[in-house]
């Protein structure tokens, strides 16, 4: 499996993924020639540069008429008779799609009335579908992104002065982990929040990969701070091992009944948390207590955090982030006297009967959860032989 790693440490724009998957190998005259079926009247040129001294890629798009207005059916509809993969068009349409709703949703109006003003000009259609293009021609199966460096200040746009993230880039990026560092400027754009939200699979952690290409591209400026560009990391998975970045929520309590707690256990498990522990500790004053902790995607962590505000007697909580590596596994079922189990296994060789199979059926044929465990693991021996 080929994965691409969206490196956003100074932030994302469209014109620098598509020179930065350029710079890490995308046939440029392929991308040139696909893009040019479009439509637009755009003439594409490939730049080389540096900033602070890394060599990058940068990617232009020169056209005259980059005022004109355009609603997003006019967009879909240029892409859909182009010439493009269809594998392109879907996805270069349903990051427009994306980027159409968050700008409904910030200016208040039908997503059919929207105006794509920057959004819409020629230069950013082709960022977009440049970027699905890129990623086509590098034969990525899968995307994934850090945390986005989003810029701070002020942005001049169509709509005058906004913060930075402006407010269709806050939209898009909502749920992701996104921060602020570096010049006060804006860094993310919102074509570029459209690419990462539409296509990148996770956000956090580098995932485990064998590295066989990078690539840089570079955005408008050469700041003193750090380098402008965007990197991507292609890579082949290494095993079958997986990395990614979730939050850990925890808490020490001291004044909750064990009742409360194992409700709150529960509650969070239903509410999407990976895990959940209690471990018995000694607090101030020679407290017994126990330490809740919980881990929770990145996105969920605000609600997990609500839950544990609402389900427990804790007035404060200790938020971090944390790399997990999960192991690649494949469900396959087996059949038992009893009924169906399904068996979680790895490549590694290891595999586990799933628990709540073998307890529905332990519970239904009145036998011993550990018989039921027993002929699972069997059945499970002799479908490898």
């Amino acid at each position: 499996m080929k994965i691409c790693y969206l490196d956003a440490f100074s932030g994302i724009a469209g014109d620098m993924t598509v020179g930065a998957l350029i710079d890490a190998g995308a046939d440029q005259n392929a991308l040139f020639d696909a893009l040019t079926s479009i439509e637009t009247g755009a003439a594409f040129r490939l730049e080389k540069s540096t900033r602070r001294g890394i060599a990058a890629s940068k990617f232009h798009v020169d056209v005259r008429d980059t005022k004109k207005h355009r609603h997003l059916p006019h967009i879909l509809e240029m892409i859909g008779r182009s010439k493009l993969p269809d594998s392109v068009k879907e996805t270069s349409s349903r990051a427009f799609q994306k980027l159409g709703e968050a700008e409904a949703k910030v200016h208040g109006v039908a997503i059919e009335k929207v105006h794509f003003h920057e959004v819409g000009a020629v230069d950013s259609i082709c960022d977009i579908v440049g970027a699905c293009l890129g990623f086509h021609l590098l034969a990525i199966d899968e995307i994934y992104a850090s945390a986005i460096n989003v810029g701070s200040g002020t942005a001049r746009t169509e709509h005058g002065i906004l913060p930075v993230p402006t407010p269709a880039t806050a939209e898009l990026l909502k749920g992701r982990p996104v921060y602020a560092r570096g010049p006060a400027m804006e860094l993310t754009t919102p074509t570029g929040a459209a690419i990462a939200t539409t296509l990148a699979r996770d956000f956090g952690a580098l995932p485990a990969m064998r590295l066989i290409a990078t690539g840089y591209g570079a955005g408008d400026r050469d700041f003193a701070e750090h380098a402008n560009v965007l990197r991507v990391l292609i890579g082949e998975r290494a095993g079958a091992t997986e990395a990614t970045t979730v939050a850990v929520l925890e808490a020490n309590i001291d004044d909750s009944s064990p009742q409360v707690l194992g409700y709150a256990m529960e509650k969070l498990l239903e509410c999407g948390a990976l895990d959940v522990t209690l471990q018995p500790v000694y607090m101030k004053k020679n407290r017994p207590g126990m330490l809740l902790q919980a881990i929770a995607r990145l996105e969920d962590r605000e609600s997990i955090a609500r839950v544990i505000f609402e389900e427990t007697s804790t007035l404060g909580l200790r938020i971090y982030d944390a790399q997990r590596r999960v192991q690649a596994r494949t469900i396959i079922e087996v059949d038992i006297a009893q009924g169906r189990v399904r068996i979680k296994a790895a490549e590694d060789g290891w595999f586990a009967p799933e628990y709540e199979d073998c307890k529905r059926l332990a519970q239904q044929s009145g036998l011993p959860l550990k018989q039921i465990l027993a002929e699972a693991n069997l059945a499970y021996l002799k479908s490898t032989r």
